[in-house]
């Protein structure tokens, strides 16, 4: 499969010794200072294992299907296929991504709602047969092109359908679903459950139950037409954090033992896609100019604002919106970074924006954050960046490669990963495991470095 090689595609630095995701970063940076002073991540596969851990925990009643469009690095690919995750695909790029690592076809599932009849094909001729569906005209082009296909309805939740900013809604609504139904038993379409469509956005817990609920009532609308109904696929939502999850635990629990007992056979899935790779991943940028802006005089922009104005500066980052931001895009706001440089004590904070390198109005990453005043060739750290777009730019905004991505795992989770059964030799093939070096000084270097 084209990009598919036999040799390791990436190197894992092993930590040891005491060494954190501080040291590695502060070691990147010294690098970068020396050179072009291009941003990068730096990725926590242990964390990755630690989150999955914890949704064992918590969630152990269902088994998580990881949302490709999330993070679609290929490492992170093949860590959550060796601790036996499902998949969510919504296009053919990333069906064949996860195809590339092994995964049984019957543990992956095509979300795309609108989904290109090619697309579809490409599905059927590879064995994918988990298809979402949530109208008649996708029921139509399914029917003609995949006609092995087993679909999951997908059920609008009301709380969570629409986007306040665009108005679409997602999903079919329980009162259509009759229709659905029965048209794809007209086409001669097997329908084996209910995908829940429940945003990312979404902090009321309620609404897992009242969308359990519901798809009990599809369940019972399927097998009253014929069909034979085993899969429940309760949605994303997940923001990562042990509190949420026994939340949803608590409310999700009981709803799936009053409605899909163990004795129903009925499989009960989820799709935790940030709670996997958010804060896995941090993102160092650096400052490649600014701006003095006086802030009464939102007209003035020079480098000598009036003394009696309080100054704000407009920061711009050799990353925006068009590159490792474009959640931004979809008003998914992004937290402000910290600094890494020394800040004394009693350093004066001011009124500041961050933007992307294109100069583009909508270019814009923080709208507004407090910083100390930075200089050009200053560093940035976005923490909790593992949901960004880690692949090609959006558009040539941008002319520089994406940013590289540096893996990293501590010898504890290397071992505890082991521990699982999980192997280098039989499931973690493309990695090439290295111990990873830090040369004291560069830690000190990087740190005083003048821009």
């Amino acid at each position: 499969m084209k990009g598919i090689v036999d040799e390791p595609q990436y190197s894992v630095g092993l930590l040891e010794g005491g060494m954190g995701l501080s040291d590695v970063i502060d070691n990147h940076i010294y690098e970068q200072t020396l050179t072009e002073k291009n941003a990068f991540f730096v990725a926590d596969l242990g964390l990755i294992m630690r989150q999955h851990v914890c949704w064992r925990t918590h969630m152990a009643q269902i088994r998580p299907y990881y949302t490709v469009k999330c993070n679609s690095s290929p490492a992170v690919i093949e860590v959550l296929a060796a601790l036996g995750t499902g998949f969510i695909c919504n296009n053919k790029f990333e069906l064949e991504l996860v195809q590339s690592h092994s995964i049984p076809s019957e543990d992956i599932i095509y979300s795309g709602i609108c989904k290109q009849v090619s697309q579809i094909k490409y599905a059927a001729k590879n064995g994918i047969d988990l298809l979402v569906c949530d109208n008649e005209a996708e029921l139509r082009k399914i029917s003609r092109s995949h006609p092995n296909a087993k679909l999951l309805v997908q059920l609008s939740t009301e709380a969570c359908s629409t986007d306040d900013e665009i108005g679409i809604t997602f999903g079919c609504s329980l009162k259509d679903c009759r229709h659905l139904l029965e048209s794809a038993k007209e086409l001669g379409v097997q329908v084996v459950g209910v995908r829940c469509h429940i945003s990312s956005s979404c902090e009321d817990v309620q609404v897992y139950v009242h969308a359990i609920s519901d798809a009990r009532c599809i369940f019972d609308m399927g097998e009253e037409i014929g069909f034979d109904m085993k899969m429940l696929d309760i949605g994303g939502g997940f923001s990562g954090s042990d509190t949420q999850l026994e939340l949803i635990n608590s409310a999700v629990m009981s709803m799936v033992d009053l409605y899909f007992s163990p004795s129903t056979g009925v499989s009960i899935i989820a799709e935790p896609g940030n709670f996997f790779v958010s804060s896995a991943f941090t993102l160092a940028v650096n400052i490649i100019s600014k701006k003095i802006v006086a802030r009464d005089h939102p007209e003035s922009s020079n480098d000598d604002p009036s003394p009696n104005d309080e100054p704000e500066f407009q920061y711009y980052m050799n990353e925006g919106v068009y590159g490792s931001f474009a959640s931004k895009l979809s008003e998914t706001l992004v937290a402000v970074p910290s600094v890494h440089k020394n800040i004394s004590r009693g350093t004066p904070l001011f009124s500041s924006s961050l933007w992307g390198p294109s100069g583009d109005d909508l270019d814009q990453v923080v709208e507004h954050c407090l910083l100390p005043e930075l200089n050009i060739g200053d560093w940035l750290m976005f923490s909790h960046a593992g949901a960004c777009s880690l692949g090609q730019p959006l558009c040539a905004a941008t002319d520089s490669p994406p940013p590289h991505i540096y893996y990293v795992i501590s010898s504890r989770d290397w071992f505890e990963m082991q521990d699982t059964g999980i192997t280098q030799e039989n499931t973690l093939k493309n990695f090439s495991l290295v111990p990873f070096f830090l040369n004291s000084c560069q830690t000190e270097a990087a740190l005083s470095v003048p821009a």
